[in-house]
């Protein structure tokens, strides 16, 4: 005990010990400044100046934009320029779209594949491409083929398939299928791979029946379209669209969110309806 006070007493002497600082003219050896000061007024000073940083830059933080960037600090005003820079984001690619292939087709025009006379407008000019002036891929020849073989014998989805001859089915999103559709599992739909912020596009055109949010599915719309085809997108993050209004085929209706189910990541839970029966989407759509 007695080693134990007396090494405290010297701790505790050696940081209240005070040094001189002296400032010295060099040619008369005059003393000209000079600071009495100990390790205990240095540690003092050190601390206090360390909590006036922090506190200047907590001020700057909180009273500027910066805070902005820091997790759940952005305001309303920021969330919506948010959106409306993802939605811009989003017409302008399928304006970039739009553009390519009219500037393609005048291309084929001038080559003479397509002729003059068989445009009527300019709309029919940048939509022709995608029906029937593009050469079809590998990928969609093969999944023609696996589509026409694998349903050739099946009856009840003949009347889905007719009636979307004519009809062209926008992906939901970009993204894998990480689940594929599996009735007998009551998996009714896909679920596709999409990053937190991600679009999520209308498949057809047609007006939201459905602008909700659900403790078992997240946020959730749903769209109606014409020949009775109903398109339903689960664990959403955000919408961007309320009931009644009227969507375009490719038109952004919500945002990917963080995993709703930690298991299985984060995704969009889409489903295919046509007259009250669940459709196998990845017959439609090439994802």
């Amino acid at each position: 005990m007695a080693k134990k006070e007396q090494s405290r007493k010297a701790f505790w002497k050696d940081i209240k010990f005070k040094y001189k600082l002296t400032i010295v003219n060099e040619n008369t050896l005059e003393e000209v400044a000079g600071l009495r000061v100990s390790k205990l007024n240095g540690i003092s000073v050190l601390v206090t100046l360390l909590a006036i940083l922090f506190l200047i830059a907590a001020l700057i933080i909180t009273f500027t934009p910066l805070r902005n960037y820091l997790p759940g600090y952005m305001n309303s005003e920021i969330r919506q320029q948010v959106v409306e820079n993802a939605l811009k984001a989003d017409s302008l690619q399928r304006l970039l779209e739009r553009q390519n292939l009219y500037i393609m087709n005048i291309q084929d025009i001038f080559r003479g594949n397509v002729k003059p006379d068989t445009i009527h407008s300019i709309d029919s000019l940048t939509t022709a491409r995608q029906d029937t002036l593009m050469e079809r891929t590998l990928r969609e020849e093969a999944f023609r083929k696996q589509y026409e073989e694998n349903e050739k014998y099946n009856l009840t989805n003949m009347a889905a398939r007719s009636d979307a001859h004519d009809m062209i089915f926008y992906r939901p999103a970009n993204g894998m299928v990480a689940r594929s559709f599996d009735s007998e599992k009551s998996h009714l739909g896909i679920d596709i791979a999409a990053n937190p912020g991600q679009s999520i596009q209308a498949t057809l055109d047609g007006t939201v029946i459905l602008s909700t949010y659900t403790a078992e599915n997240g946020y959730v719309i749903q769209v109606q379209h014409n020949k009775e085809f109903i398109s339903i997108y689960k664990q959403c993050g955000s919408l961007l669209k309320h009931e009644g209004e009227t969507v375009k085929g490719g038109e952004a209706i919500a945002l990917a969110g963080q995993a709703f189910d930690e298991s299985a990541g984060p995704h969009l839970h889409f489903e295919l309806w046509h007259k009250g029966k669940p459709l196998n989407p990845e017959q439609y759509i090439v994802f």
